[in-house]
């Protein structure tokens, strides 16, 4: 099977969850037939929340760029980058790297299929228009939780706690606040929780899509 670099640390908990999620989308009888990875879990990239909502701190565009050439350097034949925000760089990361990159923003958006799609993300992700050239492509109108407070509140509870009940209830009442019935977790920290979505709703988990284009890749796909 072919290897694929992730570029990961964005967190680290949803960099582990990433790599499970591939390991349990194989059928495997013995290790060799498992997905190879090389992850970069990289906790020392600048904040993505600092330098997009905040506007200080350091750019992360090129810790990834960094990131990419190391991963290519080590022999990865695709990239992965395990961050939805992170996406705001893809451009410099398929520009560092003359490697397929495996798109999860747009990926998930081609699984929409609705007019309306809702996005449970960081601000961040609004902000920068993470998912707005893969919506328009797909003639796909995204639409953003209002409470914007507690979306960037959530993301960093999730960093310090992980996933309990209490995250997965937060999560639960943004989804039920989000107008369209289809909703992209577009979060890999929210992806952690994603079993917690809010009644009625078909849930794409972006980490899921990556995770299955992973596997794909490596066993000889596009």
């Amino acid at each position: 099977m072919r290897t694929v670099g992730i570029l990961g640390g964005m967190g680290p908990d949803a960099t582990v969850a990433l790599m499970a999620r591939v390991i349990a989308r194989v059928a495997a009888r013995d290790d060799a037939d498992h997905v190879p990875l090389l992850v970069d879990q990289n906790t020392a990239v600048p904040s993505r929340i600092a330098y997009l909502i905040e506007g200080q701190g350091a750019d992360p565009g090129p810790v990834l760029v960094a990131m990419a050439r190391r991963l290519a350097g080590a022999g990865a034949q695709a990239l992965a980058l395990a961050c939805n925000t992170a996406h705001h760089w893809a451009g410099d990361i398929r520009a560092a790297a003359d490697l397929p990159f495996l798109d999860m923003v747009a990926l998930s958006v081609a699984q929409a299929g609705a007019a309306e799609v809702g996005i449970l993300a960081s601000p961040a992700v609004r902000m920068a228009g993470v998912y707005d050239r893969a919506c328009a492509a797909a003639g796909v109108v995204p639409v953003f939780g209002a409470d914007e407070g507690a979306l960037l509140a959530l993301v960093r509870r999730i960093k310090a706690e992980g996933a309990h009940d209490g995250t997965r209830a937060a999560l639960r009442a943004l989804s039920q606040a989000l107008v369209p019935r289809v909703q992209i977790i577009a979060c890999t920290e929210f992806s952690l929780v994603a079993d917690a979505v809010a009644p009625g709703v078909r849930a794409i988990d972006a980490m899921d899509v990556l995770a299955q284009a992973i596997v794909d890749f490596a066993k000889g796909g596009v």
